[in-house]
């Protein structure tokens, strides 16, 4: 009778494991989604000294205060956990973040609290104190491992710019994936006088990956970012070697998920002309669907609704930012967020 009880329970164990796993799969079939945003500038409404954050007070022109800090949270989130449906992103990458409060604020006062996230963080030495973070969710990624990569310019020692942020974890399905968020520096003062600066961070990116390739060359490679180029400026296509994705990738060699999308006219932010500045170029190992998990395309998708842009006196639909350095818009983001998804 006991060994008869004994086989009974071990078989609702067995099916309760059974149906978990299941739920928790399924749950993700066709949408376990990365995703990278430039969020414009998400400061709290507190003057820190050493960092060059005023325009964001609420004595600043703007008015930054407590009332459109909250509301810039809340659209934040709104665009994060539209991006793909029902699910909420698994990782996302951030840009333009000030610290770990606000990226708590971020995670616990608006709707992504039902995504469970931690938070990858460090401090940067950026004179305007923005800070490039990870947020995931544990259930279905878990890191072993986080490190920030210092940039500095032997031309320019006075410089200080934001980390990479490095970050080796493990899927859901027992993948690796070794993650890579960018802010590079940005063109002001003119693309050429400024573009030393993108050279060094792809050359720091390049040596992080190289290290990567050298322990396995079927590392998993997923770098994302802002980088303040487009994907056939120097610093990306020549530098950090992102090349256009061909039929037979091979495993040890990087390859740029946006170049197609430039190539035909489309951007995440826009001046004069639409530019790709944010970008996913990942390791020819994914392309190649070696991993439990399989990319959905072999290309970026850009989150685009009407109700993320702004349509300017020319006709033209432009992402809908939140300020500019004396006028407070409302919107979203200079930038509109990238991702990309996978599926068993």
């Amino acid at each position: 009778m006991q060994s008869k009880l004994n086989s009974i329970v071990i078989l609702l164990v067995l099916i309760a494991v059974i149906l978990l796993t299941s739920q928790c799969r399924n749950s993700f079939e066709g949408n376990y989604t990365i995703a990278f945003y430039n969020v414009e500038n998400l400061f709290d409404t507190i003057n820190d000294a050493g960092v060059n954050d005023g325009e964001y007070t609420p004595t600043a022109k703007i008015g930054w205060d407590n009332a459109k800090y909250t509301k810039k949270l809340k659209d934040i989130a709104k665009v994060l956990s539209s991006i793909n449906g029902e699910n909420l992103p698994v990782i996302i990458g951030l840009a333009e973040v000030e610290n770990l409060g606000v990226l708590k604020d971020l995670v616990d006062k608006t709707v992504l609290k039902e995504g469970n996230y931690k938070i990858v963080h460090f401090d940067s030495p950026d004179e305007r104190g923005i800070d490039v973070a990870l947020l995931y969710r544990q259930k279905y990624f878990t890191p072993i491992y986080a490190k920030p990569y210092r940039l500095l310019f032997s031309f320019d020692a006075d410089d200080r710019t934001r980390d990479m942020v490095y970050v080796k974890g493990i899927t859901l399905l027992g993948d690796t994936l070794h993650i890579l968020a960018d802010h590079w520096p940005s063109r002001s003062g003119g693309q050429e006088k400024s573009e030393p600066k993108r050279r060094a961070a792809a050359t720091l990116v390049k040596q992080v990956v190289d290290s990567i390739f050298d322990t396995n060359p079927n590392a998993n490679i997923v770098i994302m970012g802002d980088l303040n180029d487009n994907p056939t400026d120097v610093s990306v296509r020549e530098i950090l070697q992102a090349q256009k994705v061909i039929e037979n990738p091979n495993t040890n060699q990087l390859y740029n998920l946006a170049l197609n999308k430039f190539e035909n006219g489309e951007g995440t932010l826009y001046w004069r002309s639409w530019d790709l500045f944010d970008q996913m170029i990942v390791s020819g190992n994914l392309l190649r669907g070696n991993m439990a998990l399989k990319l959905n395309s072999k290309e970026i998708q850009i989150f685009k609704p009407e109700w993320i842009l702004f349509e300017r006196n020319d006709g033209v639909k432009v992402p809908s930012r939140t300020a500019g350095r004396s006028a407070y818009y409302g919107g979203y983001s200079d930038h509109l967020p990238v991702y990309i998804t996978f599926s068993e």
